[in-house]
């Protein structure tokens, strides 16, 4: 199973919180080769709507697929007088991940080539070898000679993400950083696409690419409260359980292959998530349950409660070594998910209630 085009795409169009230009571009162009109702909003997040079928004097629900399109990141925050860059994290990292990363920083006159770096082993003083290095400990090497070169190319408040492209691995299993998640924003547009060449859904189906989730959930605020749907699906990642050290007793077991994690907890919507286990049986889509018993960590926890509240279900696709130039998926899980979503669009109607009853 090759590597979509499209998810290509939005994996190597660089994005953190706050700057996801790129993704957004690229979210829109696949939304019009579907629909002709694509819009960005002044925060850049991007709705591609799908008209539905049913009798507009009684409406089907409003669905509306939210994946996110920003990523984790760097963004400069001092140029010394050596060239070298300080930064910090946009979103959450792990210091280890990022020594000896090549990483690509965005300026006005395009993208400048550097290395997140830190003392050399040999430099390390025994205690400093026995500490986990912070960001603070680190620096981005862009090659200048001095600070002047540097600030020359690069400005305060640029942002970096690491470098790399896509890796192909056995058993349609794929590597690259920003999978958390371009495979979210990827699979609420492939559900709008198959519910589009189904002819539509009874109800309106958009696909929203939103921003910012990784540091205030700030796109899905914002959607929600301008579009206003009647119910939504919130489609990001979670962790697959198969590689070592992983506890399942904790966070259940959900490994390659397995298929859609649907969510169930306090914030899911019951009715939503009755609904989303009742289309994978009858598609006959493997899938697991994630409990979670306070915050999903995803837009779930804001769009549940956006205006006077919408029902809210989470469906997540596993993922290995989150938040790191590594996260690994398997695609057939991928697709999966959005033929999930697809079917449960389809299931709506106009007498669908999601009241907690």
């Amino acid at each position: 199973m090759p590597l979509p085009d499209l998810l290509r795409e939005l994996l190597t169009a660089a994005g953190p919180s706050g700057y996801e230009t790129a993704p957004a571009a690229v979210f829109a162009r696949a939304g019009r080769a579907f629909t002709d109702d694509v819009e960005i909003d002044v925060m850049g997040s991007v709705a591609a709507r799908v008209a539905g079928t049913s009798d507009p004097a009684h409406p089907a629900p409003f669905l509306a697929i939210v994946g996110h399109i920003d990523e984790i990141g760097l963004i400069v925050t001092h140029i010394d007088d050596d060239g070298f860059l300080r930064f910090q994290g946009v979103g959450g990292w792990d210091p280890l991940i990022l020594v000896g990363q090549r990483v690509e920083i965005g300026t006005r006159d395009g993208v400048v080539a550097g290395v997140a770096g830190r003392k050399a082993i040999h430099l390390l003083r025994e205690e400093e070898r026995e500490k986990v290095p912070k960001l603070r400990d680190l620096h981005i090497d862009i090659g200048a000679k001095d600070g002047d070169e540097a600030r020359g190319l690069v400005r305060i408040g640029d942002v970096a993400v690491i470098a790399g492209e896509p890796l192909e691995l056995r058993n349609d299993r794929v590597v690259s950083r920003s999978m958390d998640n371009r495979l979210g924003a990827f699979i609420a547009l492939e559900a709008a696409r198959l519910v589009a060449e189904a002819g539509g859904a009874p109800g309106d189906v958009a696909a929203l690419g939103v921003v910012q989730e990784e540091i205030t959930f700030g796109g899905a605020r914002t959607s929600a409260f301008a579009l206003r749907p009647d119910v939504a699906i919130v489609v990001d990642v979670t962790h697959e359980t198969g590689s070592p050290g992983v506890d399942v007793n904790e966070i259940g077991k959900h490994v390659f292959g397995s298929g859609p994690v649907i969510e169930r907890g306090s914030i899911p919507n019951p009715a939503v998530f009755e609904l989303l286990h009742d289309a994978a049986e009858r598609e006959q889509i493997p899938f697991t349950i994630a409990a979670s018993a306070r915050s999903t960590g995803t837009d779930a926890d804001a769009l549940h409660i956006s205006r006077a509240g919408i029902p809210t279900g989470g469906v997540s696709v596993v993922l290995r070594y989150m938040h790191s130039s590594v996260e690994m998926v398997q695609l057939d899980d991928v697709h999966a998910c959005a033929k999930l979503i697809a079917a449960f669009a389809q299931s709506l109607h106009a007498e669908t209630s999601f009241a907690r009853a």
